[in-house]
Parts: C-alpha cells; sequence; structure tokens
C-alpha cells in the first residue's frame, strides 16, 4: 500500500504550535504527528506537499472534496457530519480573551452579547459564538489570528474567540507579555483531528488512524511514547 496516502491532499493552517511555517518549513504537533504516523504504515508523504492556505479556504476545499483532509481540525457535534475523522491529534480548549486591563467578568451567554467579538470565519470560535446566539452584528472577522490579536490590542474588539493554547504561544510570539491578555470564558473543550473529506477512501483513514496510533502505543528509551516525545518539543 506504499504512496497510498499521497493519493490524497493534506491543507492545513497557520495555528501554532499545531502547524505552522518557519524559515519555510511546516512543523508543528499535527504535521509531526502526521508523518510519524504515515511512517508507521510503511507509507510515504511529502512534507512539501502539504498546502499551508488560510482556514476558510481550506475548510471549504475540504467540504467539497475530492480527497482531501483538513487539520488541525476541531472535532464538535456540527461538524461530525460534515467530515470523517482521524485523530485525536490533541485536546484542545476554545476561550474568550480579554485585555487584563479591562477586567471583563463574564458569566454567561447575556454578558458575552454585550461585547465586540473578533474571530476568523468558520474557525471554531466563531462556530462556537454563533452557536450561542451572538448576533453576527457583534461579531468582527479577520484572515489570521495575527490580525485578531492586533484588534485586540488596539481595542477595536473586546474579545477574542481562539484556541487557547495557540492564542498564548501567538502572544509570545509577538513579544507581548502574556499576562497583557487572560482568558475570561470558556467556550469548548474537545480534540483536534484530522478532518477527511466525506468522499475520501475508508481504507486511507484507517491506514492512518492505525499509524496514529503506533506512534502513540510506540514507547521510547525515554520512557515516553513518541507522540509525548512529539508534544515535548513545543511546550
Amino acid at each position: 500500500m506504499a504512496n497510498d496516502l499521497s493519493q490524497l491532499s493534506f491543507f492545513t493552517e497557520s495555528y501554532p504550535p499545531y502547524n505552522y511555517r518557519e524559515s519555510h518549513e511546516l512543523k508543528g504537533i499535527a504535521v509531526d504527528l502526521l508523518l510519524a504516523a504515515v511512517s508507521k504504515v510503511d507509507d510515504r508523504l511529502d512534507p512539501n506537499s502539504i498546502q499551508l492556505v488560510p482556514w476558510a479556504r481550506g475548510y471549504k476545499l475540504t467540504l467539497s472534496g475530492v480527497n482531501t483532509v483538513l487539520f488541525s481540525t476541531t472535532r464538535t457535534p456540527f461538524r461530525e457530519p460534515m467530515f470523517e475523522w482521524v485523530g485525536p491529534i490533541a485536546t484542545t480548549r476554545v476561550v474568550l480573551f480579554a485585555p487584563t486591563a479591562k477586567q471583563l467578568k463574564i458569566a454567561n451567554i447575556a454578558d458575552i452579547k454585550k461585547h465586540m467579538i473578533g474571530t476568523i470565519r468558520d474557525d471554531i470560535g466563531e462556530q462556537a459564538v454563533l452557536n450561542m446566539g451572538v448576533p453576527r452584528t457583534q461579531i468582527m472577522q479577520a484572515h489570521n489570528a495575527h490580525s485578531l490579536l492586533y484588534m485586540l490590542q488596539r481595542e477595536r474588539i473586546d474579545m477574542w474567540a481562539y484556541e487557547e493554547f495557540v492564542g498564548r504561544w501567538l502572544i509570545k510570539r509577538a513579544a507581548i507579555k502574556i499576562d497583557e491578555f487572560e482568558a475570561v470564558y470558556t467556550l469548548k473543550e474537545s480534540e483536534l483531528y484530522y478532518a477527511f473529506s466525506l468522499d475520501s477512501d475508508p481504507k486511507l483513514r484507517a491506514l492512518l488512524q492505525l499509524g496514529v496510533d503506533r506512534v502513540k502505543a510506540n514507547i521510547q528509551e525515554n520512557g515516553l511514547s513518541e507522540y509525548q516525545n512529539i508534544l515535548s518539543k513545543y511546550q
């Protein structure tokens, strides 16, 4: 079955530390896990074939097929029937970030609706606030997380809906003191997966799932699994 997985088109976005580009090279927890999983089933995948695209574009391409994979994708009841799933990659928590100096107190959905929220179109953060009934008039979209962080700093938005680990990574990389922003509300706790288009071959999904399972089960000399060693590189 060599090279079977190369039949698939893989899309990802800039979502560090899970997937991102640095010095013209794709890196991250999800990228490392994908390549390790492929190697565990004696298959091949050229890292250069993975396309880094804006989230909304990758989401649309994977919804419409053909033989596409999008990662890292939060698995939710809303998305469940839209894709086939391989993973999980990691646990995830989507939150609302706000400037610590504002001392915002968010106790319920009614509190959220009082504020302007920054999101990325079709991102899990946006879907979460929309599912809560937040009107679109209270949502300001941006193409990427860096733009949302900029908007939050300049008070163009009150809160930013995003994955917590990724948000804190971006704040640190922007040379901003991490205590300048705080998570004021948890929108969703879930897991990240490789999301396959519905037309994808179930044999290929099963092959990659087998590889992921083998990476997580592979205990190395330091007593940690290969997967735990991948995680430790980005913590």
